[in-house]
């Protein structure tokens, strides 16, 4: 121990306390020693030094390197240096996975000493590369005799590897394989290879999700493994001893045939030598009787795994077609629900459409009361108006008569006046005429008088010719200018008259618009009376065709609830072929369930006649041992009795 603790210190560039503080602790006898690093936390450098020192460490038969925390390299490291003279290995709770998986396989395929290897609360099945690896080490490995992997994540693909190296392995005796993911599958083939692998004697599957049947067909299996390695074991002792008791009298008659004494004793040899003979040939006989009985039973395990997997297929398929009927038959049931739930929701629905469609129609119909009051109203308003403007239109053209008249009467009065005017004008101009023709008359006469009287006077007068014809002048520029006078007064007279029959005109004008814009006031009337008489006609359309409307909706309406009722009929019927199909079906069940229940009775007839004969057989068994026994027992004593008296033979010669 002392010279491991300086190797390992001398590999070691910071060797680890605790490591060092264990190696001191002073251990059992070399060969039986055991190093004990659980729960210390090892590092890279120092795995990698027990990796070189094991090897060479023969005073070693136990290494514990449990929760120590190991990576993958660390483990890598640790496994090849346990390929010395160990007989156990203890990797418990080291998280190892892919690289560590695959140092293990590496373990396994090259030593040869190891016997038992701790691996529980490991993560080997997570790759299934690395535990593959590993399987194929345990099958290359016929030394180890113990096997621990618990709690390692190992799912159905692990289980077939595994079964895949026990087919092969030859020296496996415990594999524990609990709190696992092994699965339905990965059972059945662990199962599958304990036909060929006879040497595992107890294998744990708890907590792995197997069924219990295939669990009870493992425990059966290792029971059968159990007693024959328990038979193997008895006659190999069995064996052995004789084969002593044999070379114990061949080398007594050796002695004997070297040293001969008498024919008496040559003749008990030659008959025990008869009797060991017929000794042999009964353990062959027995031998051959165990082999026919061992190849019986594993036919006759074979019959019972093939009728328990038959029993077992036929309730799953019982089980898969109760299933089926009955998830038929619930199939059936919630068609029939979604079809009943849906025809009450088209019921429903086309209630719901019904109750709408009435709520139209009755809106319908108010409206059409509606509209007829407007109707009636407008109507009524048309009357009305219609009356107004007739009245209107009376008063306007009693009103446009009274103007006509009134402006034809101002307008024969403004003429008469006017003709009175100009009558009074014309005959002032007339009497001024008149006047001033009497006047140039009487001037004329005067002239001729004063022309006489000039002519008279003419000599003498010459200053009154002056005189008066200045005054004559002076007449007619004053008759001048009273006659402009005049004819100014005149002409501002008929400017007014002129004035008053453009105004008298202009009222005219006037009163002509006036009945112009009553007639056009009269015929907007009259066109809005026929716009409303034409919203009437559009109106009357319109709620004839709202009540033909009407009338298509309700008839389509009590088509499509018709429609509806045939449907609602229909699904009534196929509802009540369903329900006889159902009771059918559910009649067919109770047929195929009692058939089933037959067969199963059947079946378990058989099993229990199987039963039966194997008991048989295990009975015949215990009696071919019981005879063995009692066989091996009378030889044993006929060869102590043998002995006995060859030594007193021997003795009394001697004496």
């Amino acid at each position: 121990m002392e010279e491991f603790r300086r190797a390992y210190a001398r590999l070691c560039a910071a060797p680890q306390d605790a490591v060092l503080r264990r190696l001191r602790e002073r251990g059992e006898a070399p060969g039986r020693a055991r190093l004990d690093l659980a729960e210390q936390s090892l590092s890279l450098e120092t795995c990698g030094a027990l990796g070189r020192l094991l090897p060479g460490a023969a005073h070693f038969a136990e290494v514990a390197l449990g929760d120590c925390g190991l990576s993958e390299d660390g483990g890598r490291g640790a496994a090849p240096g346990a390929a010395g003279g160990l007989r156990s290995l203890l990797f418990q709770g080291n998280n190892l996975r892919t690289t560590g998986a695959e140092a293990l396989g590496k373990l396994l395929r090259q030593n040869k000493s190891i016997r038992s290897l701790i691996l529980e609360w490991n993560s080997l099945g997570v790759w299934e590369e690395g535990f593959s690896f590993f399987c194929q080490g345990l099958g290359a490995n016929n030394f180890l005799q113990r096997l621990d992997l618990r709690n390692n994540q190992i799912n159905h693909h692990g289980a077939g590897e595994l079964a895949v190296a026990l087919k092969r392995n030859a020296s496996l005796q415990e594999l524990d394989l609990r709190w696992n993911n092994v699965g339905l599958l990965g059972g059945r083939a662990l199962l599958s290879c304990l036909q060929s692998n006879k040497t595992l004697k107890k294998l744990e599957l708890a907590g792995n999700n197997v069924p219990s049947d295939i669990l009870k067909a493992v425990e059966q299996a290792m029971d059968h493994n159990r007693d024959r390695q328990t038979i193997l074991s008895e006659t190999q002792n069995r064996t052995c001893v004789l084969s002593k008791e044999i070379l114990n009298l061949k080398d007594e008659k050796t002695k004997q045939v070297s040293n001969p004494t008498s024919a008496v004793q040559t003749g008990r040899v030659s008959q025990l030598q008869e009797a060991l003979n017929e000794q042999h040939s009964i353990m062959n006989s027995l031998k051959a009787k165990l082999q026919m009985t061992e190849a019986a039973l594993a036919l006759s395990e074979q019959k019972v795994h093939n009728l328990g997997e038959l029993l077992s297929a036929t309730k799953q398929e019982q089980a898969n077609m109760a299933e089926r009927h009955f998830a038929e038959l619930q199939q059936q049931k919630q068609e029939g629900a979604d079809r009943e739930g849906k025809l009450f929701r088209d019921l429903s629905a086309s209630n719901e459409k019904n109750l709408f469609l009435r709520n139209q129609v009755d809106e319908l119909e108010k409206k059409c009361k509606v509209q007829q009051d407007q109707l009636f109203q407008l109507k009524q308003d048309l009357t009305n108006t219609t009356a107004e403007l007739k009245l209107r239109a009376v008063q306007a053209e009693e009103r446009l008569e009274m103007e006509k008249r009134r402006f034809k009467q101002s307008l024969e009065d403004m003429e008469s006046l006017r003709l009175k005017e100009v009558d009074h004008l014309t005959q002032h101009m007339e009497a001024s005429e008149r006047s001033m023709q009497d006047r140039v008359q009487r001037l004329e006469a005067i002239r001729i008088a004063l022309e006489e009287e000039l002519s008279q006077v003419k000599a003498a007068a010459l200053t009154e010719r002056s005189h008066a014809e200045e005054e004559l002048i002076k007449v007619r520029n004053q008759a001048r200018l009273d006659e402009q006078q005049r004819l100014e007064h005149l002409e501002e007279k008929l400017r007014l008259m002129t004035e008053a029959r453009d105004e008298a005109q202009n009222c005219c004008l006037k009163q002509k618009q006036m009945v112009g814009e009553a007639q056009v006031k009269a015929n907007q009337l009259s066109l809005h009376a026929d716009g409303l008489r034409r919203r009437i006609e559009e109106l009357q359309q319109d709620l004839n065709s709202k009540e033909q409307e009407k009338v298509t909706e309700v008839n389509k309406v009590k088509v499509e609830l018709q429609e509806q009722i045939g449907h609602l009929q229909a699904e009534r019927t196929a509802q009540e072929g369903l329900r006889e199909k159902i009771a059918a079906l559910e009649r067919q069940l109770k047929v195929l369930s009692s058939n089933h229940r037959e067969a199963l009775l059947d079946k378990e007839g058989e099993i229990s006649v199987l039963m039966e004969k194997l008991r048989m057989k295990e009975a015949d068994i215990s009696r071919m041992r019981e005879e063995e026994a009692q066989r091996a027992s009378i030889l044993q004593n006929a060869i102590m009795a043998y002995v006995q008296g060859s030594s007193l033979g021997t003795h009394s010669l001697r004496k």
